[in-house]
């Protein structure tokens, strides 16, 4: 139940974020979003997986957002929080070096497309029957999601941030590899002298 609370109040941000932009008549935060190879777009590193353009680019990156978020609170507890801030960092990161000029990128949906990445190659670098089965599972339910939105070509999406959320989903499936959330938990301790 904790998990649930957890992801929920997450999504909760996003929507309290949304709707507060409303009340700032002067200020509109979407505005700062990543600008590519902007310094003034730099701040939307961090900020951009917080801010949507209207109520259904919301509500498109809430719902998977909750589950994927969900999923990783269930079985990578101990990294989730590592992992969620190298999706934002990296992902931001790239998109502001290599993303065209005079673009806004807002949106969750890099942060999404981290964990689906994160997700799909733990499965693969860490070879375990619960591992490889999770990555079965999110493949079969984002694996279209994941192929389409990489690609360029959508109207207003930003397939640059889809593709590197992804990738950088996958380095941190890789940096933590060798994490085992049960590693310490079920482990005695021994001297040695």
């Amino acid at each position: 139940m904790k998990k649930i609370t957890l992801s929920f109040r997450i999504v909760a941000v996003l929507w309290i974020i949304f709707i507060a932009n409303y009340f700032f008549i002067n200020v509109d935060f979407r505005n700062y979003g990543i600008h590519p190879r902007s310094i003034d777009g730099l701040i939307g590193i961090i900020t951009s997986p917080f801010l949507h353009g209207n109520r259904a680019h919301l509500i498109s990156n809430s719902i998977p957002l909750f589950f994927l978020l969900l999923t990783i609170l269930s079985f990578y507890e101990e990294i989730w929080i590592p992992v969620t801030i190298y999706s934002i960092l990296l992902g931001g990161f790239a998109v502001w070096l290599f993303a065209g000029g005079n673009e806004n990128h807002i949106g969750a949906s890099g942060v999404i497309f981290s964990y689906i990445g994160f997700l799909l190659a733990s499965g693969i670098f860490r070879m375990s029957f619960k591992t490889l089965l999770i990555s079965i599972i999110i493949f079969f339910a984002y694996g279209g999601s994941l192929l389409q939105g990489v690609l360029p070509g959508q109207q207003g999406i930003s397939w640059q941030g889809h593709l590197f959320g992804a990738i950088a989903g996958v380095l941190s499936a890789w940096i933590y590899r060798n994490n085992n959330n049960n590693n310490n938990k079920n482990k005695k301790e021994i001297d040695s002298y």
